[in-house]
């Protein structure tokens, strides 16, 4: 399972118009889930996720050090299904997408994931799974971290 994570001031999800999940602070997730995954993916990423440490500190001894994960800043976090993340382009320039799991396998493992993150206690909103998605975000530092589960194992 991969996941592109972004800190942002705040982001939203439109899909054929509709507003179908917003955050302020907090942080955007990108989430492929590949053929080979499981809960325990899903479990390792959202535990992961919850925990990193990567907004800064307000204490004036630590000058700004990224130093707090979501859950420190009671922040959300904005969960998007992208099975692109699985794209393959080392041959030709059109991605092939064979190692991402095909729907009947991701949606359940990405809701998993999400169900997951609420369990922590953070506030998890979301797109629409398999739909055409509109993600409009403003990116804080930027900062952008990329997870895959299965370099954690």
């Amino acid at each position: 399972m991969r996941a592109v994570v972004q800190r942002v001031r705040r982001a939203q999800v439109t899909v054929n118009g509709e507003i179908t999940g917003q955050i302020s602070r907090g942080l955007l997730v990108f989430l492929g889930v590949s053929s080979g995954d499981s809960e325990a993916d899903a479990s390792y990423l959202a535990e992961k996720i919850a925990g990193l440490r990567i907004f800064p500190s307000q204490n004036e001894e630590e000058n700004g050090k990224m130093n707090l994960s979501v859950s420190d800043i009671r922040g959300g976090v904005l969960a998007i299904s992208q099975f692109t993340l699985y794209g393959d382009v080392r041959r030709g320039k059109r991605p092939s997408f064979d190692s991402a799991a095909p729907p009947a396998v991701a949606r359940p493992l990405y809701e998993y994931f999400v169900n997951q993150v609420r369990a922590t206690g953070l506030i998890c909103e979301t797109g629409r799974f398999q739909e055409d998605m509109q993600v409009e975000l403003i990116n804080d530092g930027p900062v952008t971290i990329l997870l895959d589960s299965s370099k954690a194992f």
